[in-house]
């Protein structure tokens, strides 16, 4: 039972945390010009990370569990340093603002 709580708390914590990132980040700062090309970018590596992680987690369980926790644990702190260093803030900001922030 802890194990189901634990995995459901994950999924909602990922929902409202990393899971949203690709989401936000193409609607609020791809111009309108290419909103469209970057969405499907944004999407194709959403589904194209969630994929990899599907295929490689019953053999890296089968490898080590606590290996395999460890391994995903490090990732998502490289995104957390990712987003936090270089996505930028973009509450009150006007589009032409955000895109002045990547020159």
């Amino acid at each position: 039972m802890i194990s189901l709580v634990a995995l459901v708390a994950l999924v909602i914590a990922f929902s409202f945390g990393m899971g949203a990132i690709p989401w936000l980040m193409m609607s609020e700062i791809l111009p309108v010009s290419i909103r469209s090309l970057g969405g499907s970018f944004a999407t194709l590596a959403a589904w194209l990370t969630s994929f990899a992680i599907t295929m490689t987690a019953n053999l890296m369980l089968t490898w080590s569990v606590g290996g395999t926790f460890l391994s995903y644990m490090i990732v998502s702190a490289f995104t957390l340093v990712f987003v936090i260093l270089w996505v930028p803030e973009t509450k009150g900001r006007t589009l032409e603002e955000i895109q002045w922030s990547f020159r």
